[in-house]
This record gives C-alpha cells, structure tokens and sequence, in this order.
C-alpha cells in the first residue's frame, strides 16, 4: 500500500452532508448537493431544492436526473427547473435517497436510507429505461455503488456492515447470482461510504470518520490512499478535469461536535487531487 497525496480544498461551499459528486462529461463541470441542507452546488451556483436532493447522473448537457426523498426528477441546468419522473419512496416517510450512480447500460442505481439511519430501513433501486425496480432490501447505509471499465459487475456497500460488496449482472445491466465480499473495510476499522472506479480498474472508496480515500485493486487488496487530514467525514470521490485526473471528494459537519470541527476545520467543503490514473467517464442515463 503505497500513500499519495492529500487532498487539497476545491470549493469553500460548506455542506451539512455533502454527496453525490458529479462530473458531467459534456459540460466540463463539477456537481454535488448537500443533502440535509437540501441544495444542488457547482463552483459559483447553487439551487434550493423542496425535497432532499442526494445524487444524480447526467442525461443531456442540460439535463440531470436527481434522486430526492419523494422521486425522480429531471433539473435543467440553466432555467433550475424540474419535472417529476416517477415517485420513489414517496409514501415511506421515514426514507430518503442516498447514493446513486448511472450504470454502463444507461441505467440508473440509486439507494434509500432512514433519515435517522434506521436499522434495515433502507433499499437499493435501478431506474431502467422507464421502469424504477427494488433490486435489494433490508438495507440501513447502502453506499459504493459504482462499476468497474470492463462492466459486467455492480459495486455496493451497507456501510455499518463494512463491507464493500460485488454482483454480477446480466447483459441489460440488472443483478444476478448472489453477492460477494470485494473489500472487507470493517477489518481495519473503517466504513465505506461512497465510491467510484477509475479507468485501470481500481476502486476508491471514501471512509467516513476516516479522513481518507482507500483505493483497491481488482483482487479488493488496499494498494494506495489519499489522505484528507482538515475533514473526518469524507462522503463522496468523483473524477473529472480535462484529463479526468482530478479527484473530487465530498465530506460533511453533520455529527460532528464542536472540537471535531475545530480538529478538521474544512469538514463540508469539497476537495480535489491530483491522481495517477484518469477515472471513467460517467455514464449518460437513458431516460
């Protein structure tokens, strides 16, 4: 296991719970939301949302698809306007979403989780072409949802479980066989939180309480970390710039008490690194 660089603020933006990191390929441009606070942020721009806005995957230059506590929305960019897709989890509401990444069949994953990270409380979803289908329940944290250049398997994780989790999926991109342990995080005593992969194939994964961002290659073996020493609760890695060399990373102040903020005096921000492999483009979502 090699260490590489520590991560170095990119936006000033303070979150509650930052997630969801977002580089929309078309647009050269970076997007996460703060969740409790109910916000869509990119550098110089921010929009307030009703519901409670977690993730998303890019469909057009304009157009996202956010995942809210009650649905499915589209959101256009430039006029900041949304229009239901279909409800998700609106008449359970003790839920919320919480992770979510766009798949490589133009699917969308997408998880609940309790707003009070009730135990099990929690689901994990694919929108797919129309249809938005439960894919496995019973969960309390699900998180690390990503997939790695080659296709063929969908990552995920229950955090309090901590373990980072591998499934096989069929030739439309929905999951089949049973689940298998990738990466066993809670060994070390650490709890995955969100995650992506890069080009080469190795997994980065955020660690909340950590401060850190764990890499993994495709065996699941540790190979490489990049610290984030000013923020404990780290959320969320993305890549992007014009080489897709960047690594972003979301973090959040939400639970952390008075001292904890003074000891990582940048908690809620956002950060950026520079990394040794380019990450994926992020997959366009079909609607």
């Amino acid at each position: 296991m090699s260490a590489r660089a520590a991560f170095e603020v990119f936006d000033d933006t303070s979150c509650v719970l930052g997630e969801g990191a977002l580089w929309h390929p078309e647009r050269g441009e970076l997007f996460w939301f703060d969740i409790l606070g109910r916000r869509l942020h990119m550098p110089g721009r921010h929009w307030a949302f009703e519901d409670m806005p977690s993730c998303a995957g890019w469909v057009d230059r304009d157009t996202l698809l956010v995942a809210t506590n009650k649905a499915l929305l589209t959101f256009d960019i430039e006029t900041g306007r949304s229009e239901r897709v279909c409800d998700f989890d609106s008449d359970n509401p003790v839920t919320r979403s919480n992770d979510g990444r766009a798949d490589p069949h133009g699917g969308f994953y997408v998880s609940t989780m309790g707003i009070d990270a009730e135990t099990n409380a929690g689901a994990l979803y694919r929108y797919y072409r129309g249809e938005l289908r439960q894919v496995r329940s019973g969960m309390t944290i699900p998180n690390a949802i990503c997939f790695p250049p080659e296709g063929g398997y969908l990552h995920y994780s229950d955090t309090p479980t901590g373990m980072i989790m591998r499934q096989r999926t069929d030739g439309n991109g929905w999951p089949v066989g049973e689940a298998e342990v990738f990466v066993d995080c809670k060994r070390a005593g650490h709890n995955p939180d969100g995650a992506v992969v890069d080009a080469e194939g190795t997994l980065w994964n955020a660690q909340w309480g950590s401060a850190r961002v764990a890499g993994y290659d495709r065996d699941g073996r540790e190979v490489a970390v990049h610290p984030c020493p000013t923020a404990p609760q780290v959320t969320c890695p993305a890549f992007g710039g014009d080489d897709m060399r960047t690594m972003y990373l979301t973090s959040a102040t939400a639970g952390l008490s008075e001292a904890e903020i003074a000891d990582g005096p940048d908690s809620g921000r956002t950060f950026q690194v520079r990394a040794e492999a380019p990450g994926q483009k992020e997959h366009r979502v079909i609607l």
